[in-house]
């Protein structure tokens, strides 16, 4: 089971592992977090990072991780991916709860699964849908005092 850091701004980090929390107690648990507070230089969040992933890794027999960032090319995913090395550690970014579920669903698969299952939750996962109710509903008034207008 590949471990799993989430590193992103504060405090979506440890928001995104309170999410996991609520439908995977367990194995929430075995997920490390790393928020990324604002003027904290980069050498130091690598340095967090660094003693994080390792504790990620300790979980997986093979030493394998799944990281987890927020938005590609800000600082907490630049800062990984001098970390991951692209075989034993890989790094997604544009985190999302949806990807985070699947990818706790799926934690049992190997690296390379688990990856395609956490994009397709994450991606599924955004969409549009509608704003407004759809036409042929009846409008319900919320003080019909007279009663009379109720669906039969």
């Amino acid at each position: 089971m590949p471990g799993l850091l989430i590193i992103a701004h504060a405090p979506l980090a440890t928001a995104l592992k309170l999410a996991a929390r609520h439908t995977f107690a367990e194995a929430a648990e075995r997920i490390e977090t790393l928020d990324v507070p604002p003027n904290l230089p980069p050498e130091e969040i690598e340095a967090q990072a660094r003693v994080l992933l390792a504790r990620a890794q300790d979980t997986d027999p093979r030493h394998e991780a799944l990281v987890l960032t927020d938005v590609f090319g800000a600082t907490p995913c630049n800062v990984v991916l001098r970390l991951a090395d692209g075989v034993k550690v890989k790094v997604v970014t544009g985190a999302n709860v949806p990807m985070l579920w699947r990818a706790m669903n799926y934690a049992h698969e190997p690296l390379e699964i688990l990856i395609t299952r956490a994009l397709a939750g994450g991606t599924q996962g955004v969409m549009q849908i509608a704003s407004t109710r759809p036409q042929n509903q009846a409008i319900h008034p919320t003080h019909d005092q007279d009663h009379r207008h109720h669906q039969q």
